[in-house]
C-alpha cells in the first residue's frame, strides 16, 4: 500500500481500461483475506445485514465477481460486483475508460461489459455466506427487448448467492435505461422484481442505484414508489452533467464520477432524504475520498457510503484511512456509533 504512488506512475501510463484488467489480474493472485472485523464505533445494521463498518466497494471496479473476497480483506465493510446482465455482453466500442487527474475525476462509457449470470453465478456459489457481505448488482442487456424481465431474472438467479441485489436503472451508458425511473416504468419494474424475489425462495434486501440528473419531480415519484418496495436506496450513480472540468478527456461522452460529483451527489441525497423523510435508508455514493466526505454524507441522511474512482488515486490504503478519519470526526462530534450520526443535519 505504501508503494502505490510509484505503483500508480507505472499504471497511469497505461490505457485506463488496460490499467484496470492489470489490477484485477494483481489483485487474483493475491489470497482472499478475511473481511474487516465489525468495530463498534462504525457497525451499521440496514435491512436485516450487520455491516462491520459503512464503507461499500461501489459496483464497477469488481464486474464479474472475481476479486471481491481481496477487497473485503483491504478493509471494506461490503463489496458490491457487477453490473451483472443475463446475457454476456461486450459493453461499448473502446476506448471507454478515461482519467481526468486534474479533476481527481473518471469518465466511463463501459456499456454493462461483463460475462453474464452465469459465469458469476460460478465464482460466487463457492463462497462462504457470512465470510464477508457481497451484494449483487444486476442490470439489462443493451439489445433485450424486455428490460425489466432481465431484472427479474437476474433477481431470481442472483438471490440465493447475494447478501443484498442492486437494481441499477441509472446507467448513462445504456440508451433508454434511465428511462425506467420513470415513475410507470418504475411501478412495473418495481413489482416485477419484488415478485421475482419472492419466486426465488430466498429474500435478500433489493437497493435501488439511481442517476443523479434528476429533477424535485423525479425524485418525489421515484420515493413515492420505492417506499415500501425497495430496502435502501443508493444515490447515486455518474452524472452525465458537466461542472468545470480541466482535462483534456473533459469532452468525452459517457458518465463522470469522482470529485467533481461531490457536490451534486450531496445535493441528491438531501433531496432524497427530504422526499422519503427518513422511511427508506440511503446509501450515498459519488465523490466519496475523505472521511470528511463520508461523515458529510451521513450526516445528510445515508446509512452507508460506497466509493472507487477515488481508489484510482489513492490506491489500496483508502479504505483503512477514511475509516481511521471517521472514527476521529465522529469522536469529535460527540457520536458514540455511526448509526447516531445519520441524519444529523
Amino acid at each position: 500500500m505504501a508503494l502505490y504512488p510509484l505503483f500508480r506512475s507505472f499504471v497511469f501510463a497505461l490505457d485506463a481500461e488496460r490499467a484496470h484488467r492489470l489490477t484485477l489480474a494483481a489483485l487474483k493472485t493475491m489470497p482472499g483475506r478475511d473481511p474487516p472485523g465489525t468495530d463498534a464505533m462504525l457497525a451499521v445494521d440496514l435491512a436485516g445485514l450487520s455491516f462491520p463498518n459503512p464503507i461499500g466497494l461501489a459496483a464497477g471496479f469488481d464486474k464479474n465477481a472475481q476479486v471481491y473476497r481481496q477487497m473485503l480483506g483491504l478493509g471494506f465493510g461490503s463489496a458490491e460486483v457487477g453490473t451483472l446482465t443475463p446475457l454476456p455482453q461486450v459493453g461499448n466500442p473502446k476506448p471507454r475508460l478515461f482519467r481526468l487527474p486534474e479533476d481527481r475525476a473518471v469518465i466511463n462509457r463501459m456499456g454493462f461489459n461483463n460475462g453474464g449470470l452465469e459465469a458469476a453465478k460460478a465464482r460466487l456459489s463457492g463462497r462462504v455466506r457470512g465470510n464477508g457481505i457481497v451484494g449483487v448488482n444486476i442490470g439489462a442487456n443493451k439489445d433485450s427487448v424486455d428490460r425489466i424481465a432481465d431484472y427479474a431474472r437476474g433477481v431470481r438467479e442472483m438471490a440465493p448467492l447475494a447478501d443484498y441485489l442492486a437494481v441499477n436503472i441509472s446507467s448513462p451508458n445504456t440508451p433508454g435505461l434511465r428511462a425506467l425511473q420513470d415513475r410507470a416504468a418504475l411501478e412495473d419494474l418495481l413489482t416485477a422484481v419484488v415478485e421475482a424475489r419472492a419466486a426465488a425462495g430466498n429474500a435478500p434486501p433489493i437497493f435501488l442505484k439511481l442517476a443523479p440528473d434528476l429533477e424535485r419531480a423525479d425524485i418525489d415519484d421515484i420515493a413515492a414508489v420505492s417506499v415500501g418496495r425497495m430496502d435502501a436506496l443508493i444515490v447515486s450513480n455518474t452524472t452525465i452533467s458537466r461542472p468545470s472540468l480541466r482535462s483534456s478527456h473533459r469532452g468525452e461522452a459517457g458518465g463522470l464520477s469522482g470529485a467533481p460529483l461531490k457536490a451534486l451527489a450531496l445535493a441528491r441525497l438531501r433531496d432524497f432524504r427530504a422526499a422519503t423523510g427518513g422511511a427508506i435508508p440511503l446509501i450515498a455514493a459519488g465523490g466519496i475520498e475523505t472521511g470528511a466526505d463520508a461523515l458529510a454524507r451521513i450526516r445528510a441522511g445515508a446509512s452507508l457510503i460506497q466509493l472507487y474512482s477515488a481508489l484510482v488515486y489513492e490506491g489500496p490504503g483508502l479504505v483503512k484511512r477514511i475509516a481511521a478519519e471517521l472514527k476521529a470526526l465522529l469522536r469529535q462530534d460527540g457520536f458514540a456509533n455511526v448509526m447516531d450520526a445519520v441524519a444529523a443535519d
